[in-house]
């Protein structure tokens, strides 16, 4: 869309199979739909699948892994979540050192669900309020993050939600997040 909200910014979704289905192709379509241009890094190039239920999902194409990636080429990322894809990403040497360059640099990160276990493995969620998928409060917590039982939480440019029937908050937050780079990052908020 031109002219959207997200005009000219380019945001980088971090994922790789057994991403959880609704938490990537959402916000790829709202982030889309303001405008941004969106690319799928991963671990592979080709196809990744999504987990949707009890089952394999929808596949998406991947456009850049780690190895050709410039994480300072995008205005952000976002970090969609599935047990299987965030244990896998944060495992992976090259996916969190993408992930930490924009933790480093102040760029806009989103994650939902199970995507904070990277977050942690950045080593910069300390002082940070987050939220996440339950399961992850201690992990969180023990990592030195405040960790909220809110639909999103805003912590300077991060954003943060538990599960998919977050996503409508989740979308709105991240793409203001995204919107103020280049103006003074929101301050801290929660829902």
């Amino acid at each position: 869309m031109k002219n959207g909200k997200l005009f000219q910014k380019r945001i980088a979704i971090v994922a790789t199979d057994g991403f959880e289905e609704a938490e990537l192709l959402e916000p790829r379509a709202a982030l889309e739909k303001a405008g941004a241009t969106v690319d799928i890094v991963s671990i592979k190039k080709g196809k990744i699948k999504a987990w949707k239920g009890s089952s394999w999902g929808k596949q998406v194409s991947v456009s850049h892994t780690f190895a050709d990636a410039d994480p300072d080429s995008y205005d952000g990322v976002m970090l969609p979540g599935g047990v299987m894809n965030a244990d896998t990403i944060r495992n992976d040497k090259k996916a969190v050192g993408f992930v930490k360059r924009f933790a480093e640099s102040g760029k806009p990160i989103a994650a939902i669900c199970h995507a904070a276990w990277t977050l942690i493995e950045t080593g910069y969620v300390r002082g940070h309020a987050l939220t996440s998928w339950p399961s992850l409060r201690t992990d969180l917590e023990n990592a030195g993050a405040e960790w909220r039982d809110e639909k999103v939480v805003v912590d300077g440019s991060w954003v943060s939600s538990r599960k998919p029937s977050d996503i409508p908050a989740f979308n709105k937050k991240m793409i203001e997040s995204l919107a103020a780079v280049g103006r003074e990052a929101p301050y801290a908020t929660y829902e």
